[in-house]
């Protein structure tokens, strides 16, 4: 086979494997992203509002609350079966950090949990978060470090 003879095939193998690809919508998967992000920050910003008005809570435990709350609804909703419902229409907008976090630290904890509780939850709870969470304090260490030198 030739050198043209291959683009030809390689071109005619690409058009072949995607004329089996389904159209994708960007515009319609990116309003949806974008509109289950908002909402999920507008809870957040709701419950910072809340928070702050009820308990009269400011500064570092005003974040540190809205922060816990997040967690606990995002592993609640994963507990539930509820945010795999949202993530599959909502795509990157249900990844907001902070509860997409949550959820990725609680699936693979519900996931392996039949392979017992040290062994199988434990250790796999931190497979999807795990490098982020060791890339964070790696950096946040040698930040300081620079910091601290400088």
């Amino acid at each position: 086979m030739t050198g043209k003879d291959n683009e030809n095939f390689n071109k005619n193998y690409i058009d072949y494997v995607h004329s089996f690809d389904p159209p994708t919508k960007h515009f319609k998967n990116c309003l949806r992203a974008f509109l289950v992000g908002g909402l999920i920050c507008t809870v957040g910003q709701f419950l910072r509002v809340m928070f702050e008005r009820l308990l009269g809570l400011s500064g570092d435990e005003l974040s540190g609350a809205v922060s816990i709350a997040l967690i606990f609804l995002g592993t609640l909703l994963t507990g539930f079966g509820v945010y795999d419902r949202i993530g599959k229409h909502a795509g990157a907008g249900s990844i907001v950090p902070i509860t997409g976090f949550a959820n990725s630290v609680c699936s693979p904890a519900m996931e392996f949990k039949t392979e017992g509780y040290v062994y199988g939850m434990a250790a796999k709870m931190f497979i999807v978060a795990g490098p982020i969470i060791v890339f964070g304090v790696l950096s946040g260490t040698i930040v300081g470090l620079l910091y601290l030198l400088l």
